[in-house]
């Protein structure tokens, strides 16, 4: 071998290891390099899954359980039962108070369309305590007559409350636009007249389906040790009722959306409220990631379209779910933009579907992403709802789904885009006054104004018949 070979390897070396540390520095700092922590598995005899985080300097302990059935479960003009029984688990008070004020912690319960769940946090010496009432929470759940009924009225007085926003209107409006009947089409939460439907018999099946322990999973986070956990968890917890099979998430698909736009009137409000939305990605799709870039594509690229829309609220999100969900694009404009912020926001999509990002524009978007991603990371509580939703909805690890980031490519990209954004598909709404809507969103084509009666059909004039 001669010196000039010799040095052509040493050469070739040199810049191979080079290579090799940028590539680490980059991955350390897009998070790729970060160990998350594992938690211990373990499952009661009753099916009850438990995720221990055991944290010794820790003078807190926080538990999340969550049931892995939600909203999309309640009964077709009955929206608002799980609401109201995630409501019925703690319906006192004064047990939130004594969360704080006795156990220098905190209590909540929610729920949305695929989960009910259960945080509480205290002092460590008061671990036993707070799984005790988390068990009469679960196996006592207080459903008396007189409970129901207060309920009930908190959560319809709740619904009229919220149903003033226009930004809430918009948002419930495009989800019933592009859904129907299928149950992301229904409000999570209820609406009052969903609400004033459910009973007392309601809400007791509902638990007996659901509120079950092998449907349900527990995570631990603090200074307990798993020893203590699993000894409390099994004398407090192991009697609770097991049901005989878990109710599967099976729907009959939607039918195709109605693309004209909707026009909601609102005399008087300030601005008119803009959604636009196609049909979306479950959570799990192999395609996921790259949905979530394309979302943060489709903003940065209607901001600068568009630049008034710097100076009102507006976002582009893909609402992924257990079942396929949602891209929503959305604004609050003045009425005088309200087609250009509809006419530029398809503009957008047809762009994506019919061109590839540069890369540089890809690049900031993945970074952008990994940034929120990995800020999850630092906080228990977050890091607790991921390890949630790997079991919620099937998902990969939580360092596969930092890797998926770093995967989706250009192409994919515009391979996504043009799957999700076919111009026969995009759903509409405006919510605003309808006067002035209505005459410029008719130059897109035709228009629907909300509970005005349809057009009546103009009758041709019959044509001689002519004989041969």
């Amino acid at each position: 071998m001669n010196e000039r070979t010799i040095f052509q390897q040493i050469i070739r070396a040199g810049l191979t290891a080079m290579l090799l540390c940028v590539l680490l520095l980059k991955m350390s700092a897009n998070g790729f390099g970060q160990t998350t922590p594992q938690p211990r598995r373990e499952q009661l005899l009753n099916g009850l899954a438990i995720q221990m985080w055991y944290r010794p300097s820790d003078p807190y302990v926080m538990l999340k359980l969550r049931v892995h059935s939600g909203a999309i479960f309640d009964l077709t003009g009955k929206a608002g039962t799980m609401a109201m029984l995630s409501d019925a688990l703690f319906p006192d008070p004064a047990t939130r108070e004594y969360f704080t004020d006795e156990l220098g912690g905190r209590l909540e319960v929610n729920s949305d369309y695929e989960t009910l769940n259960i945080a509480l946090t205290g002092r460590v010496e008061s671990f036993e305590r707070i799984v005790e009432l988390l068990r009469t929470a679960l196996v006592n759940t207080p459903l008396t007559v007189e409970t129901v009924n207060s309920l009930r009225d908190a959560r319809i007085k709740l619904s009229r409350e919220m149903g003033i926003s226009p930004a809430l209107l918009a948002d419930r409006a495009i989800a019933a636009r592009l859904f129907g009947d299928y149950p992301y089409g229904r409000a999570s939460s209820g609406t009052p007249d969903t609400l004033a439907r459910i009973d007392r018999p309601d809400l007791m099946l509902a638990r007996e389906r659901f509120l079950n322990p092998n449907n349900s999973t527990l995570i631990i986070v603090g200074g307990v040790d798993e020893k203590r956990v699993l000894r409390t968890l099994r004398q407090l917890l192991g009697n609770w009722r097991r049901s005989d099979s878990v109710v599967p998430a099976t729907f009959r698909q939607p039918d195709a959306p109605d693309t004209r736009p909707l026009i909601i009137d609102l005399p008087g409000a300030p601005a008119v409220e803009v959604r636009l939305a196609v049909r979306g990605l479950a959570r799990s799709d192999n395609d996921a990631a790259a949905a979530q870039l394309l979302s943060l594509l489709a903003r940065d690229r209607w901001q600068a379209a568009l630049p008034e829309l710097v100076k009102s609220p507006f976002f582009v999100r893909q609402e992924a779910h257990l079942l396929p969900g949602a891209f929503v694009l959305g604004a609050s404009v003045s009425t005088s933009q309200a087609v250009n912020a509809v006419t530029s926001a398809r503009a957008v999509l047809k762009s994506l579907a019919t061109s590839s990002p540069a890369p540089a524009e890809l690049e900031k978007a993945r970074n952008e992403a990994l940034a929120v991603f990995n800020k999850q990371l630092d906080d228990p509580a977050t890091l607790a709802n991921l390890w949630l939703d790997i079991e919620t909805f099937k998902l990969p690890s939580i360092d596969e789904q930092q890797r998926a980031f770093a995967r989706v490519t250009p192409a994919d990209i515009q391979r996504v885009a043009a799957k999700l954004f076919p111009d026969a598909s995009i759903a509409t709404v405006a919510v605003g006054g309808a006067t002035q809507l209505s005459t410029d969103l008719q130059r897109m084509g035709k228009v629907e104004i909300f509970g005005a009666a349809p057009a009546p059909e103009t009758k041709k004039q019959a044509q001689p018949s002519r004989t041969p």
